[in-house]
């Protein structure tokens, strides 16, 4: 009867924030609910409902959730509170929940831990939720367990997710996240990444398994893929699925969906995957790992809530091949590789140097006889938006259709193809944009001569010189290593695609301090012959200033 009365009066809940009285200064009250796992590990308790109830009660029981970390702050005015928990939460099979009683002082706030100390704990089978249902394993810890071990994959043309599935150093994930790329970058954390060989990748299966310095994941817990276990866990359609993937320019994430059409290798599922986020683990609720998100469509129909999981028997196949090729494979190398800086670049600088550079946006350029090079700072891509912006604006104020921007000035520093996600951060990093020529060949030329003798005018034919295929750069005699190597696919038909480079550099491995920079330029279709160019002087101290407000801000 209990029971049915709390769940009446939370289907009519109001929240009511308590009103201070006049001259009395509201506190905060913050909660903090963590457990320990089996490991012997405190973690939080992510969005564990909970309510806040004054003493002696004057309205109805405020309602609030824990955040990812566990944590939640409350407004309240001085008094006597009652803290309890909506439902149990559920971890290594026993339910535990909350009643505790916090004074909250006026003048200074008040701290509430709730921990397994001071939890009522009992047997899972006797929970039940305020309908009366009993109470499942909590998806909830699933995010604050496995997200470590959740990494990032990068590409030339592609971002991806991945997971560590072996203390070995290796790494499952969807083939079509690294497509034909013999190695990758594996982002481990915001500051560390590390190079990965690709062992072994089935197309058909669209699984890949990567090998990384095991040395680089001594502190992180493999996702268990239950490789070994002769039966797998089942999957019912209708059954709730969850997944973690990080997303490019997105903190980890736990995303949850409905499984359908559940077969022995696949599934579909209505996941909504943010880009980058494909090639995560996929779990049931009480945890157990059935498979591996997969966009089966290149054009990402994840985003509209159309995505495909790998069943694990799948990636179980394609982990014993690699495991074979390890035997005679050389280790990985640990090195880490440059990343981007942590910090971003001031908005208001972006746009403060963006105005005082209006008229003059236009990359800075260099030449090959094969390539077009231009050099891309953030203030020329926002300077780019921010102008764009101004005229539509306008155009709209007096009625008028906006007009489109010029192609030339779009095309470099607004249009970045497959990347453009990445650039639109506007991250404090140096682009050098790589673009093969068009030109016109020897006998076209001739013929459009000899039809202007007969009075007839043709345009210019032009067709693409060989695609890009790498760039080295040089700050006087030292390589730099690019904190990634991009490549833009440049459509040219509806079959034909050429690829353009896009290396990322961080905004200090260029400048005037190297007394040269040098750049040298390699196409598809001489990979091996590298044509060298030093870059303008002038162009590297243009380039170096455009950051100057970037390090005047980290002082």
């Amino acid at each position: 009867m209990i029971v049915m009365l709390r769940a009446l009066m939370l289907a009519t809940l109001v929240i009511v924030i308590p009103r201070a009285v006049a001259g009395q200064t509201v506190s905060v009250l913050h909660i903090k609910v963590a457990l320990i796992d089996a490991e012997g590990k405190a973690i939080p308790v992510p969005r564990h409902p909970l309510l806040v109830s004054e003493n002696p009660a004057s309205a109805a029981p405020r309602l609030i959730i824990t955040g990812l970390d566990g944590t939640a702050d409350v407004k309240l005015r001085p008094g006597n509170y009652t803290v309890e928990s909506d439902k149990p939460v559920v971890l290594n099979g026993k339910a535990y929940s909350w009643t505790q009683m916090v004074d909250v002082p006026a003048g200074r706030d008040a701290v509430l831990e709730l921990t397994a100390v001071n939890a009522e704990v009992g047997p899972l089978g006797s929970a039940t939720t305020t309908s009366g249902a009993p109470l499942e394993a909590d998806p909830a810890f699933l995010l604050s367990k496995w997200q470590d071990s959740v990494v990032a994959l990068w590409t030339p043309t592609t971002r991806a997710s991945g997971f560590i599935i072996d203390a070995r150093g290796l790494i499952a994930t969807n083939q079509r996240g690294v497509g034909t790329a013999t190695a990758t970058e594996v982002q481990l954390s915001p500051t560390v990444k590390v190079t990965a060989n690709v062992l072994a990748s089935d197309r058909a299966r669209d699984v890949a398994i990567l090998w990384i310095d095991p040395n680089a994941i001594t502190s992180l817990k493999p996702v268990p893929l239950g490789c070994a276990q002769a039966e797998k866990p089942p999957v019912a359609n209708g059954q709730e699925i969850f997944t973690i993937g990080s997303p490019l320019s997105q903190q980890k994430s736990m995303t949850s969906g409905t499984a359908s059409r559940v077969e022995l290798h696949s599934m579909k599922s209505d996941f909504i995957l943010a880009r980058g986020s494909a090639g995560g683990p996929v779990f049931t609720a009480d945890g157990a790992v059935v498979g591996i998100t997969s966009i089966q469509d290149e054009t990402d129909a994840s985003r509209i809530g159309e995505s495909w999981v790998v069943r694990t028997v799948d990636a179980c196949d394609v982990v014993a091949a690699a495991e074979k090729k390890m035997k005679d494979a050389a280790p990985p190398s640990g090195s880490h590789l440059p990343m981007e800086p942590e910090r971003p670049f001031p908005v208001d600088a972006l746009k403060d140097a963006a105005q005082h550079r209006a008229g003059s946006l236009s990359p800075y350029q260099i030449s090959s006889s094969t390539f077009d090079v231009a050099f891309i700072t953030p203030v020329l891509t926002y300077g780019a938006r921010y102008q764009e912006e101004q005229i539509r604006g306008r155009e709209r104020g007096r009625g008028t259709r906006p007009a489109e921007p010029e192609p030339a000035l779009v095309r470099p520093l607004m249009d970045f193809s497959n990347w453009s996600e990445y650039v639109d951060e506007f991250p404090p990093v140096l682009l050098v944009r790589v673009t093969p020529k068009q030109v016109e060949g020897f006998w076209t030329t001739v013929a459009r001569g000899a039809a202007r003798t007969q009075g007839v005018s043709l345009p210019p034919i032009k067709h693409f010189t060989p695609g890009f295929s790498s760039l080295r750069a040089f700050c006087g005699a030292d390589e730099v290593t690019p904190i990634h190597p991009f490549k833009l696919e440049l459509r040219v038909s509806e079959s034909d695609a050429i690829y353009e480079g896009l290396y990322v550099f961080d905004p200090d491995a260029l400048g005037p301090q190297c007394g040269t920079v040098k750049l040298v330029l390699y196409s598809e279709k001489e990979p091996e012959k590298g044509d060298t160019r030093v870059v303008d002087p002038n162009v590297v101290q243009q380039i170096w200033q455009d950051f100057a407000p970037y390090r005047s801000s980290k002082r």
